[in-house]
């Protein structure tokens, strides 16, 4: 009876044991990673990425409501247009043009303005004009691409400053501790995360820009087109 209940005892023991071992684990295991206290351990380089991420927001903000208004042009513009130069209403048309205020009516308002006159002179201000409202469009589109550039590299270059600063400090304790390799490393590598992240966004933003903007530039070369084969037929 008494080698039974030392048995007990010790299995008693051996399960208290095995419970503490578990707890004492889990009260020690290492603390969550949350994606703001990465963000902070990145070093002074996420200040400038973070200045990149902002900039490149604004910029595709204002451009995108920008040209999406710019692309809200009448569909029957250039029949209303075609209308009046049939009927002699030379300065309805060009009203039309400049109440609806878009890139390409401002540009066949500018070809409007020089009926009578030879049709290389009506071509060249259709396209002089077209050319001023497409660099307007365009207008700050180019900074989205060199941020798509720039963040990627200089999120490695914050990498190679905390390498840098690691193996400096390794060389003066004297010892390699992988705790401290490790340790650094994995919060240095965020920045080279962070950068190609934003290099991305703004690589995808800046096409999206652009293939608006096409769209816009197809569309006034197919108005400026039809409007001089109009101005060309026999009769005008």
């Amino acid at each position: 009876m008494i080698v039974l209940l030392q048995g007990a005892t010790d299995t008693a023991n051996k399960i208290i044991d095995s419970a503490n071992n578990l707890n004492q684990a889990l009260t020690t295991a290492p603390p969550e990673l949350h994606f703001i206290d990465l963000l902070f351990k990145g070093g002074w380089v996420m200040l400038p990425l973070a200045f990149l991420a902002f900039l490149g927001l604004v910029i595709f903000v204002e451009r995108y409501l920008t040209i999406r208004k710019a692309s809200k042009t009448e569909s029957n513009l250039m029949l209303q247009i075609k209308q009046y130069i049939h009927d002699g209403r030379l300065e309805n048309a060009i009203t039309l043009c400049r109440n609806n205020n878009s890139p390409l009516a401002r540009m066949l308002e500018k070809g409007l303005k020089r009926i009578g006159r030879p049709i290389k002179d009506i071509e060249a201000a259709i396209e002089n004009n077209g050319k001023l409202e497409v660099s307007k469009l365009e207008k700050n589109i180019g900074i989205l691409g060199i941020i798509a550039g720039i963040a990627p590299m200089l999120g490695f270059v914050g990498t190679i400053i905390g390498v840098i600063t690691i193996f400096h400090d390794v060389s003066i304790k004297g010892a390699i501790e992988i705790g401290t390799i490790s340790g650094g490393l994995y919060t240095k590598m965020i920045t080279s995360a962070t950068g190609l992240i934003i290099g991305i966004i703004a690589y995808v933003l800046y096409h999206i820009l652009n293939m608006m903007v096409e769209r816009i530039i197809l569309r006034m070369e197919t108005d400026a087109i039809e409007f001089i084969d109009l101005l060309e037929e026999p009769g005008k």
